[in-house]
């Protein structure tokens, strides 16, 4: 059953104010370099166009600002100023210092989607190209359908009816069983948990995060003004389910989000018996869990499993809202996700879509929809170009940077390497000067100042591709071992 409060009108959002010792502990250490207001105000500066640090938050006083970082008044005023000078900041009479964003500068959210302008190796998003053959014929294919709904205005809210069934038939068949009522097609899953986030939570709510996970799922969370709590998920023994037990318990969040199926970006696949006890905790709790089954196909080395909420009762799994994509098994460029959830929350998400999206393009969903009836054709294919890639990465690893450490994940799109000291992101900024694109593992922490030892490599490019990414990575280990100079390049992540 639905929340008594869910469906309750978005409160205006208050001004919000980062506390100085929150952002001192995402601030490097003012002693480490010279002049330190300057060092600090490019840390700060990243955070605003990473998303980290919010737009349109007042900062801390800058006495309470230096007492937390332990520098002078002097320091954070000359900071302030610099902020101020560069455009991330900017000052209002009597009521303090906000952050904002320079005029001509993108946030890295919409920045990290784009093209890149360099011919560099992109190793920052993992997603797989569509083979072009299949796109036209498909297109092709499609025509007369599409013709055929020329004569309509075109709007479906919750989705192509013929989609919907579709999708409701392909979860029943993983085990699942799904009415139409209960799907909600949407453009990706990011805007299917963007919407659920808007409907379901107040800012202030506590949501329970895994960490590491997706930048762009944390990065949503921390928009819609929510706490995070993180429960720890290492790539050797996954999730330690008594953690996050307690942490439900305990925090009692308003949502979790979780990502159980070739976890992004560890590789792991939590066990069946955990998922049942997951479950249980959350509808103890009271808390709606989000589940990202967007990889749950993309199984190499073994069956996929089978849909999150088939773990459990009709009692424990009614507050489950699943979510997934066609853009990691098909194609990004579709821009159709879904999600399953009970059919009265389809509704209600429904009505909070048409406020901003009265329904997602026909077209793509007649392509979505014949190239997902022939998903168990077109999908053996894939995952032998991955399981190719997969092969390819971890052979280059092994001979061009033998130091590094990994397990294979049995599924998925990427590697999550251990380089065995704090460097990826003086690593990650080197690169790109040898023709490689790639994020340091902060990026992946639901807390801050985390996984500066780990990089995300996808295994998604062409095995050759691959192999001159990682001799290139190689080559700029030596100069991510010195501190890189101060950058403010755009950053991708997918």
């Amino acid at each position: 059953m639905v929340h008594a409060d869910a469906t309750a009108g978005r409160q205006d959002r208050t001004p919000r104010t980062v506390g100085a010792r929150s952002l001192a502990a995402m601030l490097p250490d003012p002693a480490q370099a010279r002049p330190a207001y300057r060092h600090l105000a490019h840390a700060i500066g990243e955070l605003i166009l990473d998303g980290r640090l919010a737009l349109h938050v007042r900062l801390p006083a800058e006495r309470e600002l230096a007492t937390a970082l332990g520098t002078s008044r002097t320091t954070v005023t000359a900071l302030y100023d610099l902020l101020r000078e560069n455009g991330y900041a900017h000052s209002r009479q009597g009521s303090g210092t906000w952050t904002a964003l320079p005029r001509g500068r993108a946030a890295k959210g919409v920045s990290r989607l784009l093209r890149p302008e360099d011919p560099a190796i992109d190793l920052a998003r993992a997603a797989a190209a569509l083979p072009g053959e299949i796109l036209s014929d498909t297109l092709a294919e499609i025509a007369p359908q599409a013709a055929g709904h020329a004569g309509t205005l075109g709007y479906h809210p919750y989705g192509l009816p013929e989609l919907r069934a579709a999708l409701a038939d392909r979860f029943t068949a993983r085990g699942l069983a799904t009415t139409p009522e209960q799907i909600l097609v949407t453009s990706g899953a990011q805007h299917g948990l963007s919407l659920v986030l808007s409907l379901l939570s107040r800012p202030g709510d506590r949501a329970m995060a895994e960490n590491p996970s997706y930048p762009n799922a944390l990065e949503a969370l921390r928009r819609a003004g929510l706490r995070t709590v993180s429960v720890p998920v290492h790539d050797g023994t996954g999730w330690d389910i008594e953690i996050v037990e307690s942490t439900l318990r305990r925090s009692v969040p308003r949502l979790a989000y979780l990502i159980p199926d070739f976890h992004n970006p560890t590789g792991c696949v939590m066990p069946p018996d955990d998922r049942s006890r997951v479950l249980r905790a959350a509808h103890g709790s009271g808390t709606w869990l989000i589940v990202d089954e967007t990889l749950a196909e993309l199984a190499l080395d073994a069956a996929a499993p089978v849909p999150f909420a088939a773990h459990g009762t009709p009692e424990t799994t009614a507050e489950v809202v699943t979510t997934g994509s066609m853009s990691k098994t098909h194609w990004a460029g579709l821009r159709i996700g879904w999600l399953r959830a009970p059919a009265r929350l389809v509704t209600e998400l429904a009505a909070q879509r048409v406020a901003t999206d009265m329904g997602g393009s026909v077209v793509d969903q007649l392509l979505a929809l014949s190239l997902l009836t022939r998903a168990d054709d077109l999908l053996p294919a894939h995952l032998d170009r991955l399981r190719a890639g997969r092969a390819a990465l971890a052979d280059a690893l092994r001979v061009h940077a033998p130091q590094w450490s990994w397990r294979t994940p049995p599924g998925g799109l990427s590697l999550w390497v251990d380089l065995g000291a704090p460097v990826s992101s003086a690593l990650a900024e080197r690169a790109l000067a040898h023709g490689v694109r790639i994020e340091g593992g902060g990026y992946f922490g639901a807390d801050p100042g985390l996984f500066e030892n780990r990089l995300r490599i996808p295994f998604t490019l062409p095995p050759d591709t691959l192999t001159e990414a990682v001799q290139r990575l190689a080559t700029a280990q030596a100069d991510a071992l010195a501190p890189a100079p101060p950058s403010l390049r755009s950053h991708w992540i997918a």
